[in-house]
């Protein structure tokens, strides 16, 4: 498993999201930033899906949508969103296509114990369809402001 590279057009995701709706991101027409995030309702995922609520109006002023993907069902989405208020679409990857396409899905280690999950990452895709930004590894305090100042500088076109 390679992951994609800056450049390169994103895999193409379509997917349910909370409230059951399937969310085609090819048909946005906006730069999309997605957030990959372990599980609904932890202590990590929760502060990272808050920060992007909140900050959701600014991506927009810069023509840009903030999705949420993980493997959570969409019945574990619509409680998480209900729970905290998010403003973010919290797409359901349940099968984890999304998730190898993305280069996310990957061996961690906890306690010493090896086990596949999702690598907390984020991707910026332009109006093409194309990634122009990737961060891997997330950590969560300062990362929504770092996004957004890079979303900043590419400019509204």
């Amino acid at each position: 498993m390679t992951g994609i590279m800056i450049g390169q057009p994103a895999p193409k995701v379509v997917l349910p999201r909370d409230g059951g709706e399937i969310l085609d991101l090819g048909t946005l027409r906006k730069r999309v930033v997605v957030f990959f995030y372990p599980r609904d309702d932890t202590s990590g995922c929760t502060k990272e899906a808050i920060e992007f609520s909140e900050q959701s109006a600014s991506f927009a002023n810069f023509n840009t949508v903030i999705v949420g993907v993980s493997k959570d069902s969409v019945k574990s989405h619509d409680k998480f969103v209900a729970k905290h208020n998010l403003l973010v679409p919290l797409l359901s990857d349940q099968n984890g296509n999304i998730c190898e396409a993305f280069g996310v899905w990957v061996e961690k280690s906890m306690y010493g114990k090896k086990y596949l999950g999702i690598e907390r990452s984020t991707f910026l895709i332009d109006e093409n369809g194309l990634i122009q930004h990737i961060w891997k590894k997330v950590k969560v305090p300062g990362h929504v402001a770092e996004v957004l100042h890079v979303i900043s500088t590419f400019g509204s076109e």
